[in-house]
């Protein structure tokens, strides 16, 4: 029976990861934008709209946008957790964990993401109106486009990134440390590794609006790293080195127009 319970909430929470990432696929055909968030003809006048003007746009509106912020944080940042709630099974005898409270650590770090999600959407909608970004997320700015790539590849190397990436890189040791029993306490758990994984990983939310937020091989590619970015084994390795990848980038994004109009 355990054995039962324990392979059904595994794919359930897999199968959760693919029906998000199909919803997103699904909403990219529907908003004619190919696998790099490149827009077909009808996805360029979208791009064009005038988030002012009096027609019903619902990417210039703050649920339509929300709940697309909020699959995709389904999406890109469940796969991390699985070394977490592996972390947690393996707790689950000596610490009298229960299948309650890895349900509880699942839906806190979700929690918290679909708070980021509203974060993030108002941020959009923010860019969207004041003309740095267009319809879909894109930004229209290359200063806008190498600052972000700058602030994010700055950021991996500071202290914060430091203490959240450790956390989240060792789950277990969080766990011992704030070992709460059922699902109230893992929910509590969950809300914890949740937050410091947004302070880990907010920046790569932030860079979709580098390449358009609808961009699924930009998702493809962050989910990835993010994932590597969490294993025991790998992490520490890769930190400092997307870093230095993305500082390079920003600048290059930056000199580009200097370098063309030359």
């Amino acid at each position: 029976m355990h054995a039962i319970l324990r392979s059904t909430l595994w794919l359930g929470f897999f199968g959760a990861i693919l029906a998000a990432w199909w919803v997103m696929y699904v909403m990219s055909i529907d908003m004619d934008l190919d696998l790099l968030g490149r827009p077909g003809e009808r996805g360029e006048r979208m791009a064009a709209m005038d988030p002012r003007m009096p027609m019903y746009m619902p990417m210039a509106h703050f649920g339509p946008l929300f709940w697309m912020w909020a699959i995709m944080m389904a999406a890109m940042m469940l796969p991390t957790l699985v070394p977490t709630l592996r972390a947690y099974e393996d707790l689950m005898v000596s610490a009298t964990g229960t299948r309650a409270g890895w349900l509880g650590v699942l839906l806190g770090y979700l929690l918290v993401w679909v708070g980021f999600a509203a974060l993030i959407t108002g941020a959009q909608l923010a860019l969207l109106f004041g003309g740095l970004v267009d319809m879909l997320g894109i930004a229209k700015s290359s200063w806008l486009a190498g600052g972000l790539l700058i602030a994010v590849g700055a950021f991996q190397f500071t202290r914060a990134k430091q203490v959240c990436h450790g956390v989240c890189h060792a789950p277990a040791m969080y766990f011992l440390g704030h070992w709460r029993t059922g699902f109230a306490g893992g929910l509590r758990m969950g809300l914890g590794l949740g937050a410091f994984c947004v302070g880990c990983c907010w920046g790569f939310m932030a860079l979709g609006f580098v390449g358009g937020v609808m961009n699924l091989a930009w998702m493809g590619l962050a989910t990835l790293f993010m994932v590597i970015e969490k294993l025991p084994q790998l992490g520490h390795y890769v930190t400092k080195p997307m870093g230095f990848a993305l500082l390079i980038a920003g600048i290059a994004v930056l000199g580009w127009p200097l370098f063309a109009g030359g």
